[in-house]
């Protein structure tokens, strides 16, 4: 159920990850489905503990850059670059080192240094025509941080790449590149709305097409008006 539930209602997840705990504290997957749904909700702090947990039962390295995500989170982020310096991150799988080096340049940015932060980002995964599941997200990020740097014809170049390498839609570069180019996007629905209740400058109203059905109907609407208007009268 956390699994499930996690990308659509965290909260939810989170309280089922609660219960989960309160059965099976000593399994190590369930610590684990625990702390991403701490983490899911922005409890950083609990998430990093139940993180910690599961790897002291695994052994296992995996977790090593959602904890460094953890510690920016609770606005330490010169311990989540410490954590990018440890021998740990060199244990990581390729999709594992990627994530660590997206935390540190995240942490690079929290400490207002966004030249190293766009440094850190640049990498062979980077500059690699292949794409991989990681690869989207690391163009994204490196527009963003270019963007925020003001190089903004650079990043327009890889918010368009983040988009070619982007299959399933996990980030908003679309979005952001449409921003870049001074492209306004207009609700479907608030135009229905407009449509139905007229323009308020030339008090013009689109009548339905049951309109002349209708009328019959307004003339005992009428009617009834009149008769409370001289119920009230009286």
């Amino acid at each position: 159920m956390v699994a499930k539930l996690i990308d659509e209602d965290a909260e939810q997840a989170y309280a089922y990850s609660k219960i989960a705990l309160r059965l099976a504290s000593r399994v190590a997957a369930v610590r684990e489905a625990a702390g991403f749904a701490a983490y899911a909700t922005q409890r950083y702090t609990e998430a990093l503990a139940e993180f910690r947990a599961a790897r002291r039962m695994t052994g296992s390295v995996e977790l090593w850059p959602v904890m460094a995500d953890c510690e920016r989170g609770l606005g330490r982020p010169e311990r989540a670059l410490a954590m990018a310096g440890e021998p740990e991150v060199q244990k990581l799988d390729k999709a594992g080192q990627v994530e660590m080096r997206l935390v540190a340049a995240g942490a690079r940015r929290d400490m207002d240094q966004l030249d190293a932060a766009i440094v850190t980002l640049q990498s062979p995964e980077l500059a690699s025509h292949s794409v991989q599941p990681w690869t989207a997200r690391l163009r994204y990020a490196y527009a963003d941080a270019l963007l925020a740097a003001g190089r903004e014809d650079e990043a327009r170049e890889w918010f368009a790449k983040a988009l070619e390498a982007d299959k399933d839609g996990a980030t908003d570069a679309s979005d952001r590149l449409a921003e870049l180019d001074g492209v306004e996007f207009v609700d479907a629905i608030d135009l229905d709305e407009d449509t139905e209740t007229g323009d308020e400058d030339t008090g013009t109203v689109v009548e339905s097409p049951d309109a002349d059905a209708d009328a019959g109907d307004l003339g005992d609407v009428d009617e009834a008006a009149d008769d409370i208007e001289d119920d009230e009268d009286k």
